[in-house]
């Protein structure tokens, strides 16, 4: 799949602090907030409330001061009618709540406190924020996203239609070719795996993630993040594609490896095209102040399915690409989540000197570097992860024959080149995702001897 860049340039939202925000003279005990069941180690002033009964104590005028749990804690006790309308009236303040959420793993406790006509209703009244919560179930989360989008799309269409001033025209256009380039990237055909809408953030350029497979269900899952130049616009229709070409790639390992070793029979993938930040254009391409901001909001990703899957947790692996590779290892430095893989292709650095100050597990980093990229060995963010000071496992990129199946596999060329259906890279980056780090190839004469025999 050949990506192409529509709309090089970003003026969306740059992103806000992951502070949880209680406002400048609120405290949690005065609007009735208390803790909720978790396992993490938020501090129960920040925890969100799991009482079940209807408040005619929520003051509507304090709502705007709030953030995070408090603010969530005292939404979810408004009846529908009054949260549709404050939400409508406010819009600032629930977009403030979708970008600076509570931990994943006290959203889910909240919304499992609720019942099931509370839940149906709080869905319904609000689904630009449900269908953004990480922590609460993906069946409802795509439910909400898509609701969402057919609201924002008749709305933009109306506008469209009004025709109200040149400028207001052209922005009304431009936020109307995004949104149905989203509706265009979730069909599929009846041969194709399911797609489901798990982040969808309309605002600016917009943010939004597209799930290629059962993310619900699956042992594997694997997120794409982008870099440079990448909108939702330009890109979220192929970023699903090279999403789905991955998905199929890991499947047809799966069963592959199935026929040899039983415990994987049965076993699925999912993938998720993740464009759920803003990433630099050419105006601020040195700075890391887009990757800070998307690294918080992969993190939150990341635990958003922990949190849904506690107890069945699946493998989960992150794939970064380009400025993407960076904003990944800004959140995995800080050690706030962990992943059980990392791929860096087509990276051009990060403040982490080593592959041992990321959180993955097992140290299963691997970088891969293509001939004719001219951002790999730059540095340009800070250290060199395809250096052997870094520390990260080498994965090959530049073709050969593969000794498992003993196909052709072409080579990656150039910054764009990693995601060639039939690549070594290809067939690698579905290797790392499902945890077959001997098999993945490196370039070296131990790559033949690499068979599932050996494994």
């Amino acid at each position: 799949m050949t990506v192409s860049f529509s709309d090089p340039g970003q003026r969306g939202l740059a992103g806000e602090s992951d502070s949880l925000f209680l406002g400048p003279t609120v405290s949690a005990t005065s609007v009735n907030v208390t803790s909720g069941t978790t396992t993490d180690s938020e501090p129960s002033s920040n925890r969100i409330g799991s009482a079940t009964d209807r408040s005619t104590a929520v003051d509507l005028a304090l709502l705007p001061k709030l953030g995070g749990s408090a603010l969530l804690t005292q939404l979810g006790m408004l009846p529908g009618d009054e949260l549709a309308a404050f939400a409508k009236a406010n819009p600032s303040t629930i977009h403030r709540l979708i970008v600076n959420q509570p931990r994943a793993a006290n959203v889910s406790a909240w919304w499992a406190a609720k019942s099931s006509a509370g839940k149906r209703e709080f869905a319904a009244s609000v689904p630009e924020l449900v269908g953004n919560l990480e922590g609460l179930p993906f069946s409802v989360r795509d439910a909400a996203n898509r609701t969402a989008l057919r609201a924002e799309i008749a709305a933009a269409k109306k506008s469209v239609s009004a025709g109200a001033g040149r400028g207001s025209l052209v922005s009304s256009k431009h936020h109307l070719e995004i949104l149905t380039q989203i509706q265009r990237t979730l069909h599929t055909t009846k041969t194709e795996p399911s797609r489901q809408l798990m982040t969808f953030d309309p605002t600016g350029d917009s943010r939004a993630a597209v799930v290629v497979g059962d993310i619900a269900t699956a042992d594997y899952v694997s997120y794409l993040v982008p870099g440079m130049f990448f909108t939702v616009q330009g890109q979220m229709y192929d970023w699903t594609v090279i999403a789905q070409d991955l998905q199929q790639e890991q499947t047809s390992w799966l069963k592959r490896i199935a026929t040899t070793d039983s415990r994987y029979q049965g076993k699925t993938a999912a993938t998720v095209a993740w464009i759920g930040y803003s990433t630099p254009g050419v105006l601020d391409i040195t700075s890391l102040k887009r990757a800070d901001s998307g690294a918080g909001f992969l993190g939150n990703a990341v635990q958003g399915v922990k949190a849904v899957r506690h107890g069945e947790e699946p493998y989960v692996t992150v794939i970064g690409h380009s400025y993407g590779s960076t904003t990944a290892m800004v959140e995995l430095a800080k050690g706030g989540v962990t992943v059980n893989a990392l791929a860096l292709i087509g990276s051009p650095g990060a403040a982490a000197q080593t592959a041992r100050q990321l959180s993955v597990a097992h140290d299963n980093v691997y970088v891969g570097e293509a001939a004719l990229d001219p951002i790999v060995n730059t540095a340009f963010y800070g250290s060199d992860p395809g250096s052997a000071a870094f520390g990260a496992h080498t994965m090959a990129v530049s073709g050969g024959t593969d000794a498992i199946t003993h196909k052709k596999l072409s080579a990656a060329v150039g910054h764009l080149g990693y995601f060639e259906p039939g690549s070594e890279a290809m067939r690698n980056l579905a290797l790392i995702g499902l945890g077959e780090g001997s098999l993945v190839t490196d370039g070296s004469q131990a790559d033949a001897t690499r068979t599932l025999a050996s494994r």
